[in-house]
């Protein structure tokens, strides 16, 4: 007699095959078959109910037919393809009747073929008991069903979602309802759980839902960025519970069931209209679930959280934490982000880059590879507002943004008096939208000229006319200049009078001193 139960036994504390075939007396192949059957079918530990009759079911389903003289079903393939879309055990009978009578094998009747599936599904679908320690999982998901509150504005409904949060070892829970299930309500439902638990757990197990996971892969899932810095906050660790598994958070799944039927369904004739006045009847109602004796052993879930689990929580943060939210976005060509129909400012080398932004309720966060570049306050009210900080801008930009007449005064100051009268004439005479246009161009002219050249060209186009110009002042700018480049290569030729010639009068006949 083959003894399963005890090859496992061996095989689970990492004996070699080979001395487990020496132990029991059965051949390496045997022990290879039971070792790789049992990893097939995910048989990882051994329970109590576990003997070598029910293990050599379980393993090998088919021996049991084949003894009895019948075709043996591949129970597994049976199973599988039972889980596809409008496939019944009906319709696999009639293909197993035809698959064994082609073969010329004797097949099992259809009620016989229901009840060994039936014990081979139960096998198959059991479960391992898992023990939780105190205060070490939080398990939290999202109610099926809902409730409602009316809606003043047109005397409708409007949908409230439930927010669970149960702890495994004693089941003690937190509800609270929303108006939807986006990433605040979310993260705003955690704050408020570890608030009504009065600490933190260990470790929290979400579903695959994308206010908390981004990407749900196989091995390791990609958290929302708002979730993994709540999480971070409090110090504790997230593991979503796996796809499609929803016995990874089985506390969780049956609370909600529980809540369903004791305060989703008493409080379905409930009329409100506030949020508030709904969430307190549900913290009403789930105070009394909480304080409510067990039926098979002493005290409530409350009395067993205060007693065996409170003390292994982490303690709170003495602030609460801010609720924030990521999303990402382009640089537009003109160095701003759109966030909800709105438009800030990032430094201009980013033009066309892809940005992560941070939001909160107050403060806008521009991240790029991990480094902050800008931030805003955030903006409210009427749509297509521009938060824009000078520093973001290109010179050019800038320049024109600070281009008014106080700033223009202040620039002629920094050149000299004569300039200063020059800039303030120009600015009474003229349009300011005229003379601002003016000064753009008179300002543009500091890149290649001096200050002290600049000012003193303005000395004398205020001595030749009384009405100054731009015009008239870039061409004294521009001679200045020629001439004090001759004068610095020895080009300028100095006249001198020659009196000799009697059509050219002297200084001394203008003087009154005839000779």
């Amino acid at each position: 007699m083959i003894q399963y139960r005890k090859i496992l036994e061996l095989y689970f504390t990492d004996v070699s095959q080979r001395t487990i075939s020496t132990s029991v007396g059965s051949s390496r192949n045997t022990i290879s078959d039971i070792v790789k059957r049992a990893e097939k079918l995910g048989l990882e530990r051994l329970t109590d109910n576990m003997n070598n009759h029910w293990l050599e079911e379980f393993l090998f389903p088919e021996k049991q037919a084949i003894e009895k003289g019948f075709f043996p079903p591949d129970w597994e393939k049976i199973h599988k393809e039972l889980q596809k879309k409008n496939v019944t055990l009906k319709l696999l009978h009639m293909e197993y009747d035809q698959q064994a009578r082609d073969g010329g094998k004797i097949p099992y009747a259809y009620r016989t073929f229901a009840e060994n599936y039936g014990k081979y599904a139960k096998k198959y679908k059991a479960t391992m008991p898992i023990r939780r320690k105190p205060g070490e999982i939080l398990e939290i998901d999202w109610a099926g069903s809902t409730l409602s509150i009316n809606d003043r504005s047109n005397g409708g409904n409007l949908t409230v979602y439930v927010f669970v949060a149960t702890f495994p070892y004693r089941q003690y829970s937190y509800v609270e309802g929303f108006l939807d299930m986006k990433s605040a309500n979310w993260l705003t439902g955690h704050i408020h759980a570890f608030e009504y638990f009065g600490g933190v757990p260990d470790s929290l197990v979400p579903d695959n839902l994308k206010t908390g996971v981004s990407k749900a892969l196989r091995g390791e899932p990609i958290l929302n960025e708002a979730y993994r810095e709540l999480a971070d906050y409090y110090q504790t660790v997230i593991v979503p519970g796996r796809v499609r598994s929803p016995k990874d958070k089985a506390s969780v799944e049956g609370t909600v069931g529980f809540i369903s039927r004791q305060i989703i369904a008493a409080l379905r004739h409930y009329q409100c209209f506030d949020l508030r006045d709904l969430n307190q009847q549900i913290l009403s109602k789930l105070n009394e679930l909480n304080q409510e004796a067990f039926q098979k052993r002493p005290g409530s879930r409350k009395k067993a959280f205060d007693e065996e689990e409170k003390s292994y929580l982490h303690p709170l943060r003495q602030t609460r934490f801010k609720l924030s939210e990521w999303r990402s976005a382009k640089v537009q060509p003109n160095y701003h982000i759109q966030i909800e129909r709105m438009y800030y400012s990032v430094p201009y080398e980013y033009i066309q880059s892809d940005v992560d932004i941070r939001l909160s309720k107050d403060l806008i966060e521009v991240y790029f590879k991990d480094t902050r570049i800008a931030s805003h306050m955030r903006l409210y009210g009427e749509i297509g507002q521009f938060s824009t900080l000078t520093d973001h801008m290109p010179d050019n930009h800038r320049l024109y943004l600070e281009h008014t007449p106080a700033n223009s005064r202040e620039w002629a100051k920094t050149i000299g008096s004569n300039m200063e009268e020059f800039v303030a004439i120009l600015l009474k005479n003229g349009s300011e939208k005229k003379a601002l246009n003016q000064l753009m161009s008179l300002r543009s002219l500091e890149k290649r000229h001096s200050k002290e050249n600049m000012d003193l060209a303005a000395q004398n186009l205020l001595i030749a006319s009384s009405n100054p110009t731009v015009s008239v002042y870039k061409t004294i700018l521009a001679r200045n200049k020629k001439r004090e480049h001759a004068k610095d290569d020895g080009s300028l030729s100095k006249m001198v009078t020659n009196e000799n010639f009697g059509f050219v009068r002297g200084a001394n006949y203008f003087g009154g001193n005839p000779k």
